[in-house]
């Protein structure tokens, strides 16, 4: 299973939300470059990097700083946050991004996705960030009122390889993953599944691993203190 270690960035700031609230942004590090190096040092092999101001208004205010961790780090970085065209994973893609994540886009465009899977394959991943067991849009601040897992089984269907989900209502609150709702939607797809939201302690690692999610994102839990990245890297296993 693999470790995805988080640099959320707002106004060029590493950043942490609580449950995804704008209104509880607060900044965790002074400087991503270095907080990327640490998290490779760890033996992280991926680095999930979100681009705030792009999810919340389609305006990316970060690529400055995205493209300074992939110049700096030889882990890999997959980018969310405001990637709404071909054009915008082009950008991203210039900027030293691996993996691109469609979010808003993959719900009101599903078309997009499947161009942009024809494209880049396997770079291409669909986040889905989900409250009440609803795909939620444009920072989490919209309710679709779409199911989170028939919506992963059309991404699948289009091609997607990787689904990164998160559960809104855990999202940076340390109180453990959403354990049934990952099993559900494991039952339900085939692609990888990446999880994100409530990871707290290696515990909760040896969790995920158990039912069969293929990575999962530490976010908060690295910042607080409560998770060694390298023990995280080391329960996790393999990851190549």
């Amino acid at each position: 299973m693999k470790i995805l270690p988080a640099i959320d960035l707002k106004d060029g700031k590493c950043v942490r939300l609580f449950k995804g609230d704008f209104s509880t942004v607060h900044q965790v590090s002074e400087d991503p470059v270095k907080t990327a190096k640490v998290f490779e040092e760890a033996g992280a092999k991926i680095i999930h990097m979100v681009d705030l101001d792009g999810a919340l208004d389609g305006k990316r205010k970060n690529g400055e700083q995205v493209a300074k961790v992939a110049a700096s780090t030889a882990a890999k970085i997959e980018l969310g946050g405001g990637i709404r065209s071909m054009d915008d994973i082009r950008a991203a893609d210039k900027l030293g991004v691996w993996r691109f994540i469609i979010g808003s886009a993959a719900v009101s465009d599903p078309d997009f996705v499947a161009e942009a899977v024809k494209e880049y394959g396997e770079r291409i991943a669909v986040g889905i960030d989900a409250r009440n067991g609803r795909v939620s849009t444009h920072g989490w601040i919209r309710d679709s009122g779409i199911d989170a897992v028939e919506f992963a089984g059309q991404m699948e269907a289009l091609g997607v390889k990787t689904i990164i989900f998160t559960d809104i209502d855990t999202d940076g609150t340390l109180t453990g993953p959403p354990v049934e709702k990952l099993k559900e939607l494991r039952a339900a797809v085939s692609c990888e599944i990446i999880a994100s939201g409530g990871v707290a302690n290696i515990g909760d690692i040896k969790t995920l691993k158990a039912i069969g999610a293929d990575g999962a994102i530490i976010g908060k839990a690295y910042y607080a203190g409560t998770i060694d990245l390298r023990e995280a890297v080391k329960e996790a296993g393999d990851q190549c």
